[in-house]
């Protein structure tokens, strides 16, 4: 059987935060965009590790390709490690494996239970508006008015309160570092990180400890290249998987 594609999205985010990417990507293969735990219509949060064992369960033992971005990068990276099985080709955008020093995990967590506190109590606008303001959306300045719109649409429609505990169970200060199973992806890889990204290092990191990953770097772009240079983006994805399927 043909490999499903799963498009997995980033905090704030939904499956149609995909929207321009979707429909090309569907003409080619498969295609479905999941609406990750304490998000949108998702509204029960779950752990990094319990969202990969809830995917590979609902995949019922069909192969499936992931694109993750973010917070679905890490959880299609989590997939990947804990179930290869399930894993046909892995692309993962800005992708981190984790805080590997325990201090600075620990340090993270409790800056993610701050954070999710006062999602709860400010509400979701005022976090927004903060959330938008992260310096690693910086280079957001440059899109298209409509991309940002919508955007933001996506992020005010989210439940605070699931949100939160997205926040808590699935944040970086929670999910168990995989630096040291990076080894153990079996999957063909491609990392996609901008060039402007502040985080760009995590994804650098992904890339060399995976065996053979291919990392693509995106120029003049930040933390979202599939939002900031879609048309260098899809290309990127698109040749990979007709790549695979070869």
């Amino acid at each position: 059987m043909t490999p499903i594609l799963l498009l997995l999205h980033g905090f704030t985010g939904s499956g149609a935060a995909w929207a321009d990417q979707l429909p090309e990507l569907a003409r080619r293969v498969e295609a479905t965009a999941l609406d990750l735990p304490g998000h949108a219509s998702n509204s029960e949060p779950r752990s990094i590790e319990a969202t990969a064992d809830a995917i590979a369960d609902e995949l019922g033992g069909r192969r499936a390709h992931l694109l993750g971005y973010s917070l679905g990068a890490r959880i299609a990276l989590r997939l990947a490690v804990a179930h290869p099985e399930a894993v046909d080709r892995l692309i993962l955008e800005s992708p981190s494996a984790g805080i590997a020093d325990a201090e600075e995990r620990e340090a993270r967590r409790r800056a993610d239970e701050q954070l999710a506190d006062e999602i709860e109590r400010d509400g979701i606008e005022a976090f927004v508006a903060r959330w938008e303001r992260n310096p690693i959306f910086a280079s957001h300045a440059e899109l298209d008015p409509d991309v940002t719109a919508r955007q933001r649409a996506i992020r005010l429609g989210q439940d605070p309160h699931a949100l939160a505990g997205s926040l808590r169970l699935a944040g970086q200060g929670a999910m168990e570092p995989l630096h040291d199973r990076l080894g153990e992806v079996h999957a063909r890889t491609l990392v996609i990180a901008g060039s402007l990204d502040p985080a760009r290092s995590r994804a650098e990191l992904v890339a060399a400890g995976i065996p053979n990953a291919r990392l693509a770097i995106v120029p003049g772009v930040g933390h979202t290249p599939h939002l900031e240079r879609p048309g260098a983006f899809l290309p990127l994805v698109i040749d990979f998987l007709q790549e695979a399927a070869a």
